[in-house]
């Protein structure tokens, strides 16, 4: 999980897709991956999306910003090298100017930007950074086009292509950014941790007055109270629980001018916290942000503890012809919780391999019926001889939930018993420090 700050980017392969990166409540939206598999691969242009250029202060300079356009490719199989990322700049003339990065070859209005070697999505790297400023003259509300297209050789075919597009506009007002400190690794459980960030105005309009939002995880808790600040938690029972802060200040923010508390942030860790997180927000109060992408920051909080997951035998008695009911049962023992706050991804997949000489008739609606090697989906929601039963996204230090199942007896197999065992929905349990409770059995008799 990474603390990068929310951009709204522009995400363009072989087709234009469009996609916002968003965190709220725990949940991240991001910019949407091709679907690869091992053999093949797709390259990817990320340009800022619809980025504002502000004019200058008090009629100055128009304003410099740096808009990072980057390549990258899914499938980490493959070694990518020579991109070349081509960069059109015609449709913004007397709109916004240019200046080009070292690693760029200008022609006119063009210019080809060399990327030696392209990271594979989530690595670092392969990024062009523009220079970008409102032309001399250019009024409020005026928009122009920057095109893209770009070439690398790698991939299954040796050669793999992108194209796409985002348009500047010319635009006045604050634009408030955010800077923190690093990610926490290592922290104690029951530790106290300073997060200490600052506020900066980078538009051409004063802020008049500010509002900051925090929002931390399950295992965190706020120490340092402020007036301007108001205090809520949610109860955890659509999202995972979270506490909130709401802090209002009405004070200017001049161009160029930076807030920081009046004391940094401080929070403690309680005895289950394990991934954890804070993520912190800031919005001018009356005005439109012009910036949109740095006014966010996702502080991520590892602390050195464990959580449990265990499954439990579980035992049916019946007669051939007999629908009984078989309760399998998932725990989290503890003492962490745990809950993927930025992929949504399950904590877990509960598995249950059907006993033989039973039918299931009955499912819960979280599990899905695969084949018994679970290569693919089984045609028919009943009947299946597997099934991977989903967890939510988040489980507390002491969940117990559990997956009632209907079996109908067929032929009475004596001490029939099927598999029940949990698996990480990706990788592995990193968290679980006794792997041998992660596997129970389920027996008709």
């Amino acid at each position: 999980m990474r603390a990068d700050s929310v951009r709204r980017v522009l995400r363009l392969g072989a087709c234009t897709t469009l996609a916002a990166g968003l965190v709220a409540l725990g949940l991240t939206t991001a910019p949407a991956f091709a679907e690869t598999e091992p053999e093949t691969d797709q390259l990817w242009i990320t340009a800022p999306y619809e980025p504002n250029l502000p004019l200058g202060i008090d009629g100055g300079t128009p304003l410099t910003r740096t808009l990072d356009v980057r390549l990258n490719h899914d499938n980490d199989h493959f070694k990518v090298t020579d991109g070349r990322l081509t960069v059109n700049a015609s449709g913004i003339a007397g709109v916004a100017e240019i200046t080009w990065p070292d690693n760029c070859t200008p022609s006119g209005a063009s210019a080809v930007c060399d990327v030696s070697e392209v990271p594979a999505t989530g690595n670092t790297g392969g990024e062009v950074h523009l220079k970008v400023r409102a032309a001399d003259g250019a009024a409020v509300g005026a928009r122009g086009r920057i095109t893209f297209k770009a070439t690398a050789t790698g991939g299954l075919n040796g050669t793999l292509t992108a194209r796409g597009s985002t348009t500047v506009t010319v635009a006045s007002g604050p634009d408030l950014g955010l800077t923190a400190g690093g990610d926490i690794e290592h922290a104690r459980p029951g530790s106290t941790q300073t997060l200490p960030f600052t506020l900066t105005n980078h538009g051409n309009e004063t802020a008049h007055g500010f509002t900051i939002r925090a929002m931390a995880s399950y295992g965190v808790r706020y120490l340092n109270r402020y007036d301007d600040c108001v205090y809520t938690t949610s109860s955890g029972d659509e999202y995972a629980p979270m506490s909130y802060a709401t802090c209002t200040f009405d004070q200017d923010l001049a161009p160029g001018a930076s807030f920081q508390l009046p004391e940094p942030l401080r929070i403690a860790l309680t005895q289950h916290a394990l991934q954890e997180r804070v993520d912190i927000s800031a919005e001018p109060v009356g005005a439109t942000d012009l910036g949109g992408y740095d006014d966010y920051v996702a502080l991520q909080i590892g602390a050195d503890n464990t959580a449990d997951f265990s499954v439990t035998d579980a035992s049916v008695t019946g007669a051939a012809g007999e629908t009984v009911t078989a309760s399998l049962t998932f725990r989290n023992n503890g003492p962490g919780w745990l809950g993927n706050l930025s992929s949504g991804d399950p904590v877990a997949v509960l598995r249950l391999i059907v006993p033989p000489g039973t039918t299931a008739t009955g499912v819960p609606e979280s599990c899905l019926p695969r084949t018994l090697s679970g290569d693919a989906y089984y045609q028919g929601r009943l009947g299946a001889p597997r099934y991977d039963c989903r967890l939510p996204y988040w489980v507390l230090e002491n969940t117990e939930q559990s997956f009632a199942f209907k079996l109908r007896i067929d032929p009475v197999v004596p001490s029939a018993t099927g598999e029940v065992s949990i698996h990480p929905p990706f990788g592995e349990f990193r968290h679980d420090p006794d792997l041998t409770n992660n596997t129970a059995v389920l027996t008709v008799n």
